[in-house]
């Protein structure tokens, strides 16, 4: 489990291919001050084991899998990915609660400026719309961010200055992908929703929502 607030951006050593998919080295600091062999990290918001760790880097393995639904694949030696290391349990929740799990690849359809900010509009897959709501919290490669609005199935979120510094979103273009996961408590609360027939509050609320 995650919180989506990246402790580090760290960058491509190499990527090797494996049996059934990849290994990766990246280079960093910061996270791997705390990080032991099998624990958990977030690259760009995919949640991967650590099964190499040196001086400077750490090594992690992607399957097929988790490369066909994902921006790993367009990974390159020198590319810059957010990094954030499992949540422990007194550590604060500063984002939202973000499973490292990847539902879909969204693009990005305009960035613009405003003011000291950043616009993004990203166009996601029609079949989690029904987990997004505006105000609400979406992941976008690993970053914990607020939706501003939705139209049909584009997203418009911005990104204040703290954020475009401390992660890989400042380097965003036009038809850039994304690695999107949907908040888990709205997800919980649509499938719960979608499962019940003649629903009614005090069923909500007997369920503990």
């Amino acid at each position: 489990m995650f919180t989506g607030i990246i402790k580090e951006v760290g960058t491509i050593d190499k990527i090797e291919k494996a049996k059934q998919g990849i290994k990766i080295s990246i280079k960093c600091q910061k996270v791997l001050e705390a990080l032991n062999l099998g624990d958990s990290v977030s690259v760009d918001g995919v949640c991967l084991t650590a099964s190499a760790i040196s001086k400077n880097s750490f090594s992690v393995y992607a399957s097929e899998e988790t490369i066909k639904k994902t921006t790993l694949a367009k990974l390159r030696k020198g590319a810059l990915v957010n990094l954030e290391p499992a949540l422990k349990a007194q550590d604060p929740i500063g984002g939202h609660f973000v499973q490292g799990h990847i539902e879909g690849i969204g693009r990005v359809l305009s960035i613009s400026k405003k003011g000291e900010e950043i616009h993004l509009k990203i166009k996601i897959p029609k079949e989690l719309l029904k987990n997004v709501i505006e105000k609400g919290s979406i992941a976008v490669s690993g970053v914990s961010l607020t939706v501003s609005a939705i139209k049909s199935d584009v997203v418009d979120i911005f990104l204040i200055p703290f954020t475009l510094n401390s992660t890989n979103l400042k380097n965003l273009e036009k038809d850039s992908p994304v690695n999107i996961e949907t908040d888990i408590l709205c997800r919980t609360v649509v499938s719960f929703l979608e499962k019940r027939e003649g629903l009614t509050i005090k069923d909500i609320i007997d369920e503990g929502y």
